[in-house]
């Protein structure tokens, strides 16, 4: 055990909460994504639930010093279920005075503040639009505030290493961590591992880590600053394997597993867009399971690759955000007209064009729906929490091979990023995804020759016969221009053309009866207001819910998977409420398909400033329409 991990349990008597949440915030160099992650971890381990909130900038190096290169990790730990990064931090850990001045409105108030006292000299302050030292000019007296020397203090602990003062201030951020492990009484053995592992090709960066880290959390002991330490407890959860996982890695799993369970090896064409790349990234690593990455040059050659692969026989996939969607359009039409199954993911971001590369959003929703020339419907599912990703791949790849049609799945950055515990499920649990191949003529001409269709169809899913190419005498044709219906050839009849675009059309429509009921929970019999959700939005609208429902109002909610088709009682359920309100990361996307489709008055609650919903917001714009219902707030429409 570390000398450090003997003194793990507190002296001080160690006052229990149910729940923080901390943001760490300093320069894009200063390490905030990794510290947040490590303590995230250690949190996991300790058994907390927890979700967190990554909020950096797209710049690699942003100007250091400046309120453009702050990088943000929040994390929300509780000894209870909880669906958010939480709305406001209870304790703000900022490196610089950029961190602090673009950080510290989102404090509560009377939160703890914790700064590096040593980056407030004057140019920093100067960088940051401050003309006054905050530290000592009073403006911060709303707060509990901590000076902490940590980049003196840093140097001090690691100035026997012989480590050049540039790289020992560099790991000042596991000071930070240090300390903030002592005041929430998490355990370090993890962490210490984890820095020996990550830095064991440079014993010197490694020491260097371990003596700040241990530096930080002895500072936090002996300093007498701090009345107490905190303890979170652990929350209740049924037994089992738990993991520590991002959406997209949970989407990763869960087109590894859709793979294993169809018996299909998958492919992905891919180019690196932020924030999809982390699912080539995580792909490439599992070649012993039947996986084939390629980086292509593009967007339209990523695409064109899986089709490809589609047509061998093959699950393909393809992964994008932003921009990309608009420069697959094309092959996406392609990929309907062939009817082959293909999983095209977007990972939403903030747009148009390169628009917030790193900030979320979910506008891509029209995008999904329309966003292809001709009459060209897809099926469109939607993962709500970053666990959830494996479930929404899951379902997507399921629908791709039962109807052999392209399937688009919607993330977004706040999903793909944050992180949450999960349960693993059993692999012998998952479903069955088996599909065949075609492997024999399968229709008789009127001379009594056999013959493959390729577009004959299954009569109850329209979905149309697969066959791997160069199986003996089932050779096809395959191509954009339109098909004749049953044998493929290629068919300028018009009335063929129209039977083709109502029997595409009524594949898709037809998924509605092979996918769950909308449900609704809250005040389902009675409820004054119906929250429909999509996306992202499901933590921030469970706790708004819960929160207006505690104030005595009758809330009901329903959140959305599938949305084309939609579920088939959802005309029902919103006709059922007198108002429905559609909280979304957009200008009402959602609400006007409801108001086309089901003729319902559904307003909207949006959202575009790159940041997930918090609670408060959806509380506070529940209670603003039932009360006033005059759509007056800035927000709802």
């Amino acid at each position: 055990m570390s000398d450090i991990a003997e003194h793990t349990a507190p002296k001080a008597a160690t006052e229990r909460l149910d729940r923080v949440v901390i943001r760490f915030a300093g320069d894009s160099g200063d390490g905030m994504q990794l510290t947040g992650d490590r303590f995230t971890d250690a949190s996991a381990l300790f058994g907390n639930d927890l979700a967190t909130l990554p909020d950096f900038p797209a710049e690699i190096r942003a100007p250091a010093g400046t309120l453009a290169g702050v990088s943000a990790f929040q994390v929300h730990i509780s000894d209870h279920d909880i669906t958010t990064p939480g709305d406001a931090p209870n304790v703000l850990v900022a490196m610089n005075p950029a961190a602090l001045r673009n950080e510290v409105s989102r404090l509560e108030g009377g939160g703890t503040l914790i700064v590096n006292e040593d980056a407030f000299g004057e140019r920093n302050l100067t960088k940051a639009g401050y003309t006054a030292n905050p530290l000592d000019d009073g403006s911060l007296d709303g707060y509990t505030l901590y000076r902490v020397p940590m980049s003196s203090l840093t140097l001090r602990a690691v100035e026997e290493l012989g480590v050049k003062p540039r790289d020992a201030e560099r790991s000042k951020n596991l000071f930070a961590l240090g300390l903030v492990s002592w005041m929430y009484t998490r355990p370090v053995e993890e962490t210490l591992r984890w820095i020996e592992a990550k830095f064991s090709q440079k014993p010197q960066v490694r020491d260097a880590n371990l003596a700040a880290f241990k530096a930080g959390h002895a500072f936090g002991e002996t300093a007498e600053l701090f009345d107490h330490p905190y303890a979170v407890d652990p929350a209740p959860r049924p037994p089992g394997t738990y993991t520590n996982i991002t959406g997209n890695t949970a989407l990763t799993w869960g087109l590894l597993a859709a793979s294993q369970r169809s018996h299909l090896p998958l492919f992905l064409g891919s180019y690196p867009i932020t924030p999809a790349s982390d699912i080539l990234h995580e792909l490439s690593k599992h070649k012993r399971f039947g996986v084939r990455t390629l980086q292509a040059e593009d967007e339209i050659a990523g695409i064109g690759a899986a089709i490809g692969a589609a047509y061998g026989g093959s699950l393909g996939v393809t992964t994008t955000s932003g921009p990309g969607m608009a420069l697959k359009a094309e092959a996406m039409g392609l990929a309907v007209s062939l009817e082959l199954p293909l999983l095209i993911v977007d990972i939403q971001r903030g747009g148009p064009s390169t628009g917030l590369p790193t900030k979320t959003e979910a506008a891509d929703l029209l995008t999904a729906y329309y966003g292809r020339h001709g009459e060209s419907p897809l099926p469109i599912v939607a993962a709500y929490s970053p666990s959830d990703c494996f479930w929404a791949a899951l379902e997507a790849a399921r629908i791709a091979i039962k109807y052999r049609t392209p399937v688009i799945l919607l993330s977004d950055g706040y999903l793909a990023n944050g992180s949450e515990p999960w349960l693993l499920p059993a692999v012998k649990d998952l479903p069955d995804l088996s599909t065949t191949f075609a492997t024999a003529p399968n229709h008789t001409t009127e001379s009594g020759e056999e013959v493959f269709w390729p577009y004959l169809r299954d009569p109850d899913t329209l979905a149309r016969a697969w066959a791997l190419p160069g199986t003996p005498g089932l050779m096809h044709r395959i191509g954009g221009l339109e098909k004749e219906d049953g044998s493929g050839n290629i068919s300028y009849d018009a009335d063929n053309h129209a039977r083709m675009v109502h029997l595409r059309a009524a594949k898709i429509a037809g998924i509605a009866a092979d996918i769950p009921e909308v449900m609704v929970s809250g005040d389902a019999e009675d409820a004054e207001v119906l929250i429909v959700g999509w996306g992202s939005t499901w933590g921030a609208i469970d706790g708004a819910v819960n929160r207006v429902r505690n104030q005595g109002r009758r809330v009901a909610s329903a959140h959305l998977t599938h949305l084309n088709p939609f579920p088939r009682n959802l005309g029902e359920v919103l006709r059922r409420y007198p108002k429905v309100l559609v909280p979304e990361m957009n200008l009402g996307q959602l609400s006007r398909l409801l108001r086309a489709e089901f003729l319902v008055d559904a307003a909207s609650v949006t959202n575009m400033r790159g940041v997930p919903f918090t609670a408060g917001e959806l509380e506070r714009a529940i209670l603003d329409y039932l009360s006033s219902h005059s759509h007056g707030s800035e927000g709802i429409r």
